[in-house]
Order: C-alpha cells, then structure tokens, then sequence
C-alpha cells in the first residue's frame, strides 16, 4: 500500500468516527467541508431529510472577484464567509461544524474562522 492510499484511508477511518457522532437537523445543520488540491467546498446539510441547504466554493462565480490572486487560506476564509451570509439569508444561524478528517489547521481552521466571522455560530 502505498503512502498517499494510507492516508487517504486514515482519513476515511476518521471521517466515519465523526459522521457517527455529528448530526444536522434543520435549525442546527452540519457544515461539511471538502477540499481538492485547486479548491476548498463547503456546505451545509440536513440530514434528517438528506438535503444541502447551502452551498459554497472557490468555485463560487459570486465570490470569483474576491478570491482572484489569494492564497487557499485566504480564499477558504472568503468561502466561509460567503457562506456564512447566505446561511443567514436562509434563516440559519447556528451550525455543527464537520471538519471530514481532516486536521482543523490551515484551509479548514481559515474557512471555519470565515463563517464565525460572517455570523455562524458554532
């Protein structure tokens, strides 16, 4: 086995553990993070009725302008930001934060600090 194989295995094994513990309703939903190498996602779900009620990414054309020449963290606290605003234009104020296995470090802490900073409470 080899070693990114290893480590995306651990990161499976860990993303389980959370997911067991985490859940999302409708007034408190889960914010779930992604990253690739180029892009950081981020949404949030209900997982009651298995529905994303947000969405956003460094992919977002709304936020294109914004994250033109910035670092990832840079571009990952835009994101949470972004998202935070349009989880409050939904009526939604507060989150339970699923990080996905990975390290809450760098990307993930950026965009977490993001969305407190756009008003998501968790």
């Amino acid at each position: 086995m080899d070693k990114t194989t290893k480590k995306r295995l651990r990161r499976d094994k860990i993303r389980r553990r959370i997911r067991a513990t985490i859940r999302g309703t409708a007034e408190r939903p889960r914010l779930s993070v992604n990253k690739s190498n180029k892009h950081v996602y981020a949404q949030l779900v209900d997982d009651l009725t298995g529905q994303t009620l947000v969405a956003a990414s460094t992919q977002s054309n709304e936020i294109a302008d914004e994250i033109e020449g910035k670092a990832k963290k840079e571009s990952a606290a835009v994101v949470g930001n972004h998202l935070a605003e349009l989880a409050e234009e939904k009526g939604i104020d507060k989150a339970v934060f699923d990080r996905s296995g990975y390290k809450y470090h760098g990307v993930i802490k950026a965009l977490a600090e993001g969305a407190r900073e756009g008003g998501l409470d968790f």
